[in-house]
């Protein structure tokens, strides 16, 4: 009884942890962390399900802006044996408890190299791989338009013909901003948009509403086109309806 006590209490003290050092690097750089606590379960539910119907099959998977690994550590138990996980975090303080994390994580012990941390930029991370899913927990809407076309289309090029890329974006952002910020900010966040929609356009297959995040967020899906049609994605488990 005492060691089930002492195992919970662990994991609440590692959240309080993550929370707080999660809070200290968005009050540091608000830009590129983008929001003040990590993702929730729903959340990194929603992102992680390409991950989760394609198993046990094999997969080469990128998870990028990893954060605090609030999404990673739901990642990690989907993938099969044969698996192979990228991470890309350009914060070097949380590189550093990622690559902690995936040393020490139970369900990575076996085969050498089938986790990996990457710190870099993802735009920048330079690879021969290509992958099955990628997940991307970047904070693209305050980004410039011009890097986030580039991490769009980077994030295309690194996957294979039916891959997934899934993403979020918090709901009210663009209302919130027009209150607040200047008429240039104003413009960028538009021009986010635009590109945003381009990409949605030509690649979305799938858009899920979670509302059990604190803020809510919708969770896209766009997939490289294969040679033939793709088959119709399958209803997000993860939203619910008012």
């Amino acid at each position: 009884m005492n060691k089930r006590i002492s195992s919970h209490d662990r994991v609440i003290a590692q959240r309080q942890a993550e929370g707080w050092m999660f809070l200290t690097e968005a009050v540091r750089d608000l830009r590129t962390i983008g929001a003040i606590a990590p993702s929730g379960k729903a959340l990194a539910r929603a992102l992680t399900e390409p991950v989760r119907a394609q198993a046990p099959h094999p997969l080469a998977v990128l998870e990028a802006g990893a954060g605090t690994g609030a999404v990673t550590r739901a990642l990690i138990p989907q993938l099969s044996r044969s698996s192979r996980l990228d991470i890309v975090e350009a914060n070097p303080r949380f590189a550093d408890r990622l690559d902690k994390l995936v040393t020490a994580h139970p369900s990575l012990l076996g085969p050498a190299g089938r986790a990996a941390v990457h710190q870099s930029y993802a735009e920048e991370f330079d690879t021969p791989h290509l992958y099955d899913v990628i997940v991307s927990g970047l904070p693209l809407t305050n980004f410039a338009p011009e890097q986030v076309e580039r991490i769009m289309s980077r994030y295309m090029e690194l996957l294979h013909p039916g891959g997934t890329l899934t993403y979020f974006a918090y709901l009210g952002t663009r209302r919130a901003r027009s209150l607040t910020a200047s008429r240039a900010e104003s413009r960028r966040h538009a021009a986010v948009d635009g590109v945003m929609a381009a990409f949605q356009r030509t690649y979305a297959v799938k858009r899920c509403t979670v509302w059990a995040n604190l803020p809510p967020a919708h969770v896209w899906h766009l997939q490289r086109p294969l040679v033939t049609a793709a088959a119709p994605s399958a209803p997000c488990p993860e939203e619910t309806r008012r």
